[in-house]
């Protein structure tokens, strides 16, 4: 019987209150049997079971110090428990016996353990009760009551106390003191988390930061340069860094900052920044979006951003003129298996068919492609329309973010 990973961590925590469960009953039916015996006057079946049930449980929890599987000590404690209780209630007026009660026991130890054996004992222990009751209706008997008719309200009195004694003394005392234990667990274990959660997100906002001084460096020393070609390479490698420093910034604003990065918003404030950056206040290039609502990893993001910062500022720079104005589009949706498509591209001037970004000694296009590769995607041009547009599909990455070069 295959046992749910939930249960399986709560059989961990309860083996304590098996053992001691096992060694109070076993001590308890001990003192009952004797009572039976010497001081109820109960001579046949009764106290021998009693004894019997204790040696054999005792010996069942020295057996677990050899073997360690405490299902197989817990269960063999059930089955010994429900015939022992069966037997007694058989031989103490069946139906109407006062020991039929422990039998709920064994059924709430059940649930105690793992909810899984509670439902096997609850049905178990249904069919006992109902063979019980059709065997008390009917003429033939295998059993009848051996306890004396004098000594009957005291046996039904120590059975109760035995069922009362098992279900608050030992187990509502001993899951009092696992619930407690768990929950300080639970509480140590949260307040771990959170301490965690707040470095993490503190550990973003300081790369974020971090970043923006970078990118403020980058600014100040494109502008102390003299060289427009220089200064423009400058300015990309602040382009760069930006889109990154986004992406940190966007993880630590959040509530759930642990949790992976909803592509549309980045998308729509990264392309706002480009257009700034490169055309300045302009209203006469349009970016159109059609992105689909999803989320991905940040080291799945941060590539992705790359290539949507090189291939905007390209459209910008060189494919949409100051004169005409233009229009950029982008596209990113789910296919499947974990795989994306995104379709981007501006209806600028373009390239010529016969040029070959592979070839090319642009820095951008290098990285579009190298970029796309560490994100186990394909990229192709597509020739068909005026502009220069590309579809890539790539899959999600869930491992650490490593060198574009």
């Amino acid at each position: 019987m295959k046992i749910p990973v939930k249960d399986k961590y709560r059989l961990r925590d309860k083996t304590d209150l098996v053992l001691k469960v096992n060694y109070s009953s076993a001590l308890f039916t001990i003192l009952f049997g004797a009572i039976c015996l010497f001081f109820l006057d109960i001579k046949d079946v009764i106290p021998f079971t009693f004894f019997g049930f204790a040696v054999l449980n005792m010996l069942n929890t020295f057996l677990y110090n050899l073997h360690k599987n405490i299902l197989l000590t817990y269960n063999a404690t059930s089955v010994l428990s429900m015939i022992g209780a069966i037997i007694v209630t058989l031989y103490s007026g069946e139906i109407q016996s006062p020991f039929i009660f422990v039998l709920a026991i064994v059924v709430f130890a059940g649930y105690v353990t793992t909810k899984i054996y509670g439902h096997f004992y609850l049905i178990i222990n249904l069919v006992v009760l109902t063979v019980l009751f059709l065997y008390s209706l009917g003429d033939f008997r295998i059993s009848e009551n051996v306890v004396p008719e004098e000594s009957r309200n005291w046996f039904a009195f120590l059975s109760a106390i035995f069922a009362v004694y098992l279900l608050g003394g030992v187990f509502g005392k001993n899951l009092l003191k696992a619930h407690n234990k768990l929950y300080r667990s639970r509480n140590e274990i949260q307040d771990r988390i959170e301490e965690k959660e707040t470095l993490l997100k503190e550990v973003h906002h300081r790369v974020k930061n971090n970043l923006q001084t970078v990118s403020s460096l980058l600014s100040l020393q494109s502008r102390a340069v003299a060289d427009e070609k220089i200064s423009n390479i400058i300015k990309s490698s602040q382009n760069r860094v930006v889109s990154m420093a986004m992406v940190h910034e966007m993880l630590y604003k959040r509530d759930d900052y642990l949790s992976k990065i909803e592509l549309k918003p980045y998308v729509k404030e990264l392309c706002e920044y480009l257009v700034r950056s490169v055309k300045g206040n302009t209203e006469d290039v349009k970016v159109k979006f059609d992105i689909e609502e999803n989320k991905l990893s940040i080291d799945t993001v941060i590539p992705l951003g790359l290539i949507i910062n090189e291939t905007i500022t390209n459209a910008l720079k060189y494919g949409i003129t100051q004169e005409n104005g233009g229009e950029i589009m982008i596209s990113l949706k789910n296919l499947h298996d974990n795989r994306y498509e995104l379709y981007l591209g501006d209806n600028g001037i373009g390239y010529s068919h016969n040029f070959d970004p592979k070839n090319s000694n642009s820095l951008g296009l290098k990285l579009i492609y190298n970029l796309t590769r560490q994100l186990r995607g394909t990229i192709a041009r597509d020739m068909a329309k005026k502009g220069t547009y590309y579809r890539i599909e790539f899959e999600e990455i869930v491992e650490d973010f490593n060198s574009v070069v």
